[in-house]
C-alpha cells in the first residue's frame, strides 16, 4: 500500500479508537527476535544444503527483492506527494535525493563501515579462519541489515509505534523478517543474524522520531521516503543476484535527503 493511503488508513483506524497504545518500541523487540529466532532455524537448515542450492536462494532472494523494492517505486505517483511538489517533480525529487544522499554517503563512508563492523563481529563471535567466510558473513549482515531496515513498514511502523498507535504495521514486518531470514540464513550464515543489532538501532531510532515528530509528519514526506527507499531496495536485489555490486550502503543519506527536499520544494512552490 502507498505512503499516503497507507497513513490515511492508519489515521481512520486511530480515530475509530481500534489502536491501543502498548509499550513504545515494543514492535522493534518483536522484530529482532524473530529475526535472531528465523537466522537460527535458517542456519541448521543452512548447513544441509549444497552451495548450487544456496546460490538459488539467494537468487530467489534477489528477485523478490527487486519485486517490492519496484511496489515501493510506485509511492513516487502518491496523490500527496504530487501536491507538495507538482506531478512532473516527484522522480526529480527521489533521483536528487539518491544522489545528494549518495554523495554524502559515499564521503561519510558508510559502506565502508558497515562492512568493517561486520568483519569485526566475524573476527570476534564467527570466525571461520577464511577469507571466503568471512566475505560469506559480511555480505549476509550488510544485505539483510540493508532489507531489514529500507522499506515502508520500517518507516510507518517504527513511527506509529513511537505514537502509541500499535505494533500493527511492525508486527507484519516481523512475521516477513522472520521468513526471510531463514532463507538469508540458509543461504548467507549467521551473518544475517547480527543483522537484528542493526534493526534495534535503526527502528529504535525511528520510534523515537515517532515520539518526537510523527505526529506531524505530513504524508507526502512519508511517500518520499518509500519511493527513494524503494530504490535502494532494487540495488540489494542487484547485488543479491550478483548484476553489481551496488554500493547502496552510501545511498542511505537518500532517505533523509528526500522528505528534506520534498518539504523545500513545497515552500519555494
Amino acid at each position: 500500500m502507498r505512503g499516503g493511503s497507507y497513513e490515511r488508513h492508519e489515521q481512520k483506524y486511530c480515530a475509530s479508537g481500534r489502536y491501543r497504545a502498548g509499550v513504545v518500541g515494543s514492535g522493534t523487540i518483536l522484530n529482532v527476535v524473530t529475526v535472531l529466532a528465523g537466522s537460527a532455524i535458517g542456519i541448521v537448515v543452512g548447513n544441509r544444503l549444497r552451495d548450487d542450492t544456496r546460490v538459488t536462494v539467494t537468487d530467489g532472494l534477489g528477485l523478490i527483492t527487486l519485486i517490492v523494492g519496484a511496489l515501493n517505486c510506485t509511492a513516487i505517483g502518491d496523490a500527496a506527494f504530487e501536491r507538495a511538489v507538482g506531478e512532473n517533480w516527484t522522480l526529480l525529487v527521489v533521483l536528487g535525493a539518491v544522489v545528494v544522499g549518495g554523495i554524502t554517503g559515499s564521503m561519510l563512508g558508510i559502506e565502508r563501515r558497515l562492512n568493517g563492523v561486520g568483519a569485526r563481529l566475524e573476527r570476534r563471535f564467527a570466525s571461520s579462519g577464511t577469507s571466503e567466510g568471512q566475505a560469506r558473513f559480511v555480505q549476509g549482515f550488510v544485505s539483510a541489515s540493508l532489507l531489514f531496515c529500507v522499506g515502508p513498514l520500517t518507516i510507518l511502523g517504527s513511527i506509529n509505534d513511537g505514537l502509541g498507535r500499535g505494533i500493527e504495521q511492525l508486527a507484519l514486518k516481523s512475521l516477513l523478517d522472520f521468513f526471510a531470514s531463514i532463507a538469508f540464513a540458509a543461504s548467507l550464515g549467521i551473518g544475517v543474524a547480527f543483522a537484528a543489532i542493526t534493526v534495534a538501532v535503526v527502528q529504535g531510532a525511528l520510534t523515537m522520531l515517532g515520539v518526537l515528530f510523527g505526529s506531524v509528519m505530513p504524508d507526502s514526506l512519508v511517500s518520499a521516503m518509500t519511493a527513494t527507499g524503494g530504490v535502494l531496495l532494487l540495488g540489494i536485489g542487484m547485488r543479491l543476484l550478483a548484476l553489481r555490486d551496488v554500493r547502496v550502503a552510501d545511498m542511505l543519506p537518500a532517505l533523509i535527503v528526500a522528505p528534506v527536499l520534498t518539504y523545500v520544494v513545497d515552500i519555494i512552490r
